[in-house]
């Protein structure tokens, strides 16, 4: 209890006032938990073995959340919105499918492939509403890094036609490439769903906001360094280890006297029409009803899983803490919760299926998330939505989208690159703020 020692004098003191207490004293106060008061280690084995109807359920309503919300899903409330919502994110997973295949180095079909199976699998195990799984930049880079190493173009040279200089058999070297994407893919979830049932969704305590931010605004630069050689019709030398994003940078200047200028043509054209769209899709959200619309099983080689774990484990993190943060966010907006642990086998599932139909590694994407959220979508039946608008988009438009020139699709992975680059953003408040925060950041 506080109280004044005195008025009369020049400032007023106080005096802390409170109760001596002995060790029992102190542990009733705290409420303390006496270690005798626990159960017994056997007591807690029997209890978990334990076997009910009410318990079987909701193991079976936390395995598979669909079961849990689906039969009480309200046409009248929610349909129009997931309509509109999952149309507008379906058209945008068309295009940035297929750009962000560039990043992971596959054909851009494969893209849409990876727009499509994982994303009706988090629709059965998701327990967030609103985000929308599928391609991103961050994970597609990361892929394309190992497809790469793995899969060089020195590795499938062959002797051209009516000439002794060598080629690169294309088909062979792209074919394999899917192969080592669909591995890292199927091993990478495999880690997740483990993880998951090994409860280790804690780990999201760990990755702060600003860590997660940084490490996505890293990326988008090594994006977009990736992304020039197809804007200037270039073929720049590939790097790797320290420094490699600096000798990419300088080959693509030495480069650019070589520049193809129908392509760069293209691609200034391209940018300036998806910038103003996307401006005018922001600027007039509320008054548009959808967005303007600008933009097979197989078995993964197991062989691969030795020369990926590692790159596996850190995709694995990298997409679960990118989609747990957006998972949290709509969560906190929108006043319900999402499971970080079945989130995480949510996810590893999604890959795992995503595997063996030759997709690649997916997570949420910010851009999808808000516009599926902002179009007025209240459950993941809209994501199961996006997905149709995909599977019909290859079963029946595919042709329309085959010569689909790599430098517009290069200027679409640019300009969904936006919000990573406005993150920069953040280094005056940090700056404030925390600086160990900054410096996290930073590295």
């Amino acid at each position: 209890m506080l109280r004044p020692t005195g008025a009369g004098q020049r400032g007023v003191g106080y005096l802390v006032e409170r109760d001596v207490l002995d060790e029992q004293s102190l542990e009733e106060v705290a409420r303390k938990r006496l270690h005798s008061d626990k159960p017994l280690l056997t007591d807690r084995l029997k209890e978990s073995l334990r076997c009910s109807v009410p318990r079987l359920k909701r193991t079976v309503l936390g395995c598979l959340p669909v079961l849990s919300w689906l039969p009480r899903y309200s046409i009248r409330e929610c349909a129009l919105g997931d309509l509109i919502s999952g149309i507008s994110v379906g058209i945008m997973h068309l295009p940035q499918g297929m750009a962000y295949a560039l990043l992971a180095s596959v054909p851009p079909v494969f893209g849409l492939y990876t727009s499509f199976y994982p994303v009706l699998v988090y629709f059965l195990f998701g327990t967030s509403r609103h985000i929308s799984v599928g391609t991103f930049a961050v994970i597609s880079i990361m892929v394309g890094s190992v497809t790469e190493r793995l899969a060089p173009d020195s590795d499938f040279l062959i002797n051209g036609t009516g000439a002794t200089q060598l080629q690169v058999d294309v088909t062979a070297r792209d074919a394999y490439r899917v192969e080592v994407a669909a591995a890292l893919t199927l091993l990478g979830g495999i880690l997740q769903v483990l993880l998951g049932l090994v409860r280790f969704g804690f780990v999201v305590t760990y990755l702060s906001e600003p860590l997660v931010r940084g490490y996505t605004t890293g990326a988008a630069v090594h994006v977009v360094t990736s992304q020039l050689k197809y804007m200037f019709g270039v073929s720049p030398q590939r790097f790797s280890g320290p420094l490699s994003l600096v000798y990419t940078l300088i080959d693509i200047c030495s480069l650019l006297p070589e520049t193809n200028i129908g392509t760069l043509v293209v691609s200034l054209v391209s940018l300036v029409a998806l910038i103003v769209v996307k401006e005018l899709n922001s600027a007039y959200s509320k008054k548009l009803p959808l967005p303007i619309p600008i933009e097979l099983i197989v078995t993964p080689d197991i062989n691969i899983f030795t020369e990926v774990i590692g790159d596996a484990f850190a995709v694995a993190i990298v997409g679960y803490a990118i989609n747990i943060s957006l998972g949290k966010t709509f969560a906190l907006k929108h006043g319900y919760k999402v499971d970080s642990n079945q989130e995480l086998v949510a996810l590893g599932l999604s890959n795992v299926v995503g595997g063996f139909f030759q997709c690649y590694s997916v997570t949420s994407s910010m851009s999808r998330s808000l516009v599926q959220e902002s179009t007025g979508g209240k459950t993941q039946v809209a994501g199961a939505i996006s997905a149709v608008i995909v599977l019909i988009t290859v079963l029946k438009l595919g042709s329309l989208f085959e010569e689909l020139p790599k430098a517009v699709l290069a200027t679409i992975v640019f300009v969904n690159l936006k919000g990573m680059f406005k993150q920069f953003l953040d280094i005056p408040a940090l700056w404030k703020s925390n600086k160990i925060d900054l410096v996290s950041r930073d590295n």
